[in-house]
């Protein structure tokens, strides 16, 4: 038996480190990788943890917006592990509400980093999941609140059941393209990016959710989008009403689903509780 491993994205701080940190506390039985693009803030996380006793915390360098980066992650976890049993996408990035850079240009970097980034990494790692695997795309309530203000035809697009990975890619692009051109409330869209980008990230959950229970039936492997909630970090401010540490329950939960269990699968989940799409 190879041993267990689990990858964390984004995770030198904010709720990626808590949910590290989580991960350690639950009793997570095997190595897990915090990844971060910058490795000295990477390696600082880990011997922060190392002197708080979590002591199968290893660092491994991960530019998700970097495909050659996510190659190197799977070529390190298959030549050492033999393959991946918890992966935690949670990198993602907003711009602040004071930002001055065009829509457009917020439009596109957002997107990069939170939907393409998202994307990529999960086509380098995706495959090499074994039984009873759980993946968690860490989304966004704002995902559920934009989708409301798209117009009735993108709603029901978002919301269609059947609709492929390479569709919701064409409507990602679509976004970006409208932004930029100025005109994306006109088309239907809703005046925020980071909102976009996330209903991308919880339309691709129920997507690959959906090709794992297809391709893979019998192998136990489950995946969901979740919510952290408004949480207090670098990205979301001072204001926010939970601390890292909570942000990180509900992912954890799902990071730990007991091996059997056949649900949550290609849900959005918020407070360990599914959410209606």
């Amino acid at each position: 038996m190879s041993k267990r491993v689990a990858v964390v994205t984004g995770a030198n701080k904010g709720i990626g480190l808590a949910i590290v940190k989580g991960l350690c506390k639950a009793g997570f039985s095997g190595d897990i990788l915090l990844t971060a693009r910058n490795e000295k803030l990477g390696q600082d996380a880990v011997a922060g943890l190392k002197s708080e006793g979590c002591k199968n915390v290893i660092f491994h360098q991960l530019d998700i917006c970097d495909q050659g980066s996510s190659l190197k992650l799977k070529k390190f976890l298959e030549e050492k592990y033999g393959g991946l049993d918890v992966f935690i996408n949670n990198a993602g990035m907003a711009f602040k509400h004071s930002a001055t850079e065009p829509f457009g240009e917020q439009a596109e970097v957002t997107m990069r980093t939170n939907f393409w980034g998202t994307l990529w990494v999960c086509h380098a790692l995706l495959p090499i999941l074994r039984p009873n695997a759980r993946v968690v795309n860490v989304s966004s309530f704002v995902s559920k609140k934009s989708l409301d203000q798209c117009s009735p035809e993108l709603q029901a697009k978002f919301r269609n059941k059947d609709l492929s990975e390479e569709e919701l890619c064409l409507l990602m692009g679509e976004f970006v393209q409208a932004a930029q051109a100025g005109d994306h409330t006109a088309q239907g869209w809703p005046n925020t990016a980071y909102g976009t980008t996330k209903i991308g990230v919880t339309v691709l959950s129920r997507i690959q959710a959906r090709v794992l229970t297809e391709t893979r039936p019998g192998d136990g492997i489950l995946l969901n989008a979740c919510c952290p909630g408004w949480v207090r970090t670098d990205m979301a401010g001072p204001n926010a009403t939970k601390g890292p540490e909570e942000g990180a329950e509900t992912p954890v939960y799902l990071a730990m689903l007991p091996e059997g269990a056949k649900e949550p699968h290609g849900q959005l989940v918020w407070d360990k509780t599914v959410q209606e799409w």
